[in-house]
């Protein structure tokens, strides 16, 4: 069993968990109406939900809330986080929003018009959502060892340059407001992209006069894979890996809750003075005034130390060990994953697991489902129920290639013993695997569906 670098920290502080007895958690995933995100926290032993805003901030990031300024405009903690933005990122302007999808919101209320495309490698679901709610079409173009879990490539969040080339032919610049590319690629398991996948796609995006945008909620993964995996990187550290990331881009989106590791808050960074311009108004509209951006001076101070603990190499080497270590572990079982791990978080392949059950009836909802009443453990279905959608001209549906179950790993949360517990949790149930029935929606909205729905099962 490969072992993973030992903590590079010591607890402090701790928060009682609790095991819910399996008729509590039978009466209780009812109740939620068979959707994880609506069961209550306290009812969850282990929650792999999600990594955003879900980890231990450091000592030094609560002294640093401490040293807040509420100040309306023009906060000394804006002006902190701005040193660290510019340090690290070197955006020319930036605002603070109170997480990722605001950021985007704002994005594509001012640059998405109706029937325009916006390429990546793969839209994460609220980036998704928000350039289809500004009647924008996503479009994804990663390559095509991203859809092989069992495939080791070790970039499988690249873009395919060639497939971005054909698409922006086809549709033509002017229905384009913008390219992105999403590091690391969390809706194909966390997979980082080589930095040389990453100037071909600002080449590329560049060439034919096109602002690239990045996805940065795991930025500093990413660039720690980079240092691993990619030639020529060993020796730089991980910041320096950053900044050069950055360089070929116009700007970026942020969840800060991931990256930053903090509770709340968000960015969006460019370097177009007019669209900042834009950006500042709409920003002022929809989350506040520019210098706090829908948050407490506090939160500015804890993202501004948060940036620089990401980048640590010992963080970064502990928080893939775990990954990697649930992935062994989960492989003593058979269970297939998206390989080799990603950063933050195991992809289950619940398709494969279970594959009596088709999209149309959400295998990987009957997985995480099943987690839960097994063992009180929470994941996050990645598969038809987020991203199965109705083709705008056909109106016939759209499946994902993959129906996963991820299980995301809070920053500096949960000890070995807790890995143990959910690897043998799922282990014992993909034994059983055969008796699992799929679900149907009871209810549910037209965009973001997996996070109010209601499921019956079949």
């Amino acid at each position: 069993m490969p072992a993973y670098s030992p903590e590079p920290f010591r607890i402090k502080v701790v928060e009682p968990i609790r095991l819910p007895s399996p008729e509590q958690r039978k009466a209780a995933i009812r109740a939620a109406g068979y959707n994880p995100f609506a069961l209550k926290a306290e009812d969850i032993f282990v929650d792999l939900l999600t990594d955003s805003g879900t980890g231990a901030m450091s000592h030094y990031q609560w002294a640093a809330i401490m040293q807040g300024d509420e100040s309306y405009a023009g906060a000394r903690s804006y002006y902190r986080l701005a040193e660290a933005i510019d340090d690290i990122m070197g955006f020319r302007f930036f605002v603070p929003t109170h997480q990722g999808r605001a950021a985007e919101n704002i994005l594509s209320a001012v640059l998405v018009k109706p029937g325009q495309y916006v390429p990546s490698n793969m839209h994460f679901d609220t980036t998704d959502a928000n350039i289809r709610a500004r009647g924008g079409k996503p479009v994804n173009l990663v390559i095509d060892e991203a859809f092989e879990p069992q495939n080791p490539h070790p970039f499988k969040g690249n873009m395919d340059i060639a497939k971005l080339k054909t698409f922006i032919e086809r549709v033509g610049v002017e229905n384009i407001p913008f390219g992105m590319v999403t590091v690391t690629n969390n809706a194909g398991g966390g997979q980082p992209l080589s930095m040389e996948n990453i100037r071909a796609i600002a080449d590329t995006y560049h060439g034919y006069g096109l602002p690239f945008y990045i996805d940065a909620a795991r930025y500093a993964e990413n660039a720690y894979f980079i240092k691993l995996r990619e030639p020529g990187y060993a020796q730089k550290t991980v910041k320096e890996i950053a900044r050069e990331m950055f360089s070929y881009a116009d700007g970026m989106t942020m969840s800060a809750k991931k990256d930053a590791i903090v509770n709340i808050g968000g960015l969006l960074c460019l370097n177009n003075e007019e669209v900042f311009q834009r950006v500042k108004n709409e920003l002022i509209l929809r989350e506040g005034f520019p210098t706090y951006g829908g948050l407490a001076g506090r939160d500015l101070e804890a993202m501004a130390v948060g940036l620089y603990e990401a980048l640590e190499e010992d963080y970064l080497a502990n928080r893939l060990g775990q990954t990697a270590y649930l992935s062994a572990r989960l492989k003593e079982y058979g269970i297939q994953m998206i390989e080799p791990p990603g950063g933050h978080a195991i992809y289950i392949d619940a398709g494969h697991m279970l594959p009596h059950i088709p999209q149309a009836e959400f295998p990987g909802q009957a997985l995480s489902v099943e987690m839960y009443l097994g063992g009180a453990i929470r994941g996050c279905e990645i598969g038809s129920v987020m991203f199965a959608h109705p083709d705008p001209d056909t109106g016939e549906m759209v499946y994902p290639k993959l129906e996963l179950v991820r299980l995301a790993i809070p920053r500096r949360t949960y000890t070995q013993s807790h890995l143990d517990y959910v690897a043998n949790t799922i282990g014992e149930i993909s034994q059983r695997g055969s008796q699992l029935r799929g679900y149907k929606f009871t209810y549910a909205p037209e965009l973001l569906r997996h996070f109010t729905a209601r499921f019956g099962p079949l």
